[in-house]
């Protein structure tokens, strides 16, 4: 490939990458909505489930979200929509944690989600194996670099 078409070639990518985060945007918005809730809500739910439990000064950080006012606004939301509860920690009664439910609230969220995982896995099945590998690679980079990334854009101002 010369060097033309490879910088043609990564332009396009670049280009279905960031159509691709604005229907991401897009659908989580919608699902949100439709949820009771915001994008924030939903992806503190979303780092919970991933993570599990955190401190609210952790789930701060990792949401890049001031502690104090903004993550306990957050806390206290999704609190009282039943989709996350605080409870002492069993090896350090002093810190709190903060967890998902898996009570109705959170069930009907992630049923929200199932269009999603059908259409996507309709299409993952039309890649071989060595394909899904390299997909699966360049979304691990991405997501290893994203936190970095993230920081880097907020020391711009």
């Amino acid at each position: 490939m010369t060097a033309p078409d490879r910088a043609k070639l990564i332009a396009e990518l670049s280009h279905q990458a960031r159509v691709s985060t604005l229907w991401t945007v897009l659908l989580h918005s919608a699902i949100a909505s439709r949820s009771g809730i915001n994008v924030t809500d939903m992806q503190c739910i979303n780092l919970l489930q991933l993570r599990g439990p955190m401190t609210p000064g952790q789930l701060a950080g990792a949401m890049f979200l001031t502690t104090g006012g903004a993550i306990t606004t957050v806390i206290d939301r999704l609190e009282k929509a039943g989709m996350v509860r605080r409870r002492r920690d069993d090896h350090d009664r002093r810190r709190v944690l903060v967890e998902a439910t898996e009570d109705r609230p959170v069930t009907e969220l992630g049923e929200r989600f199932r269009p999603v995982a059908e259409t996507y896995g309709k299409l993952l099945d039309g890649y071989s194996d060595e394909q899904l590998a390299l997909i699966l690679d360049y979304l691990n980079r991405t997501n290893a670099n994203s936190p970095e990334v993230i920081e880097q854009v907020k020391r711009l101002g």
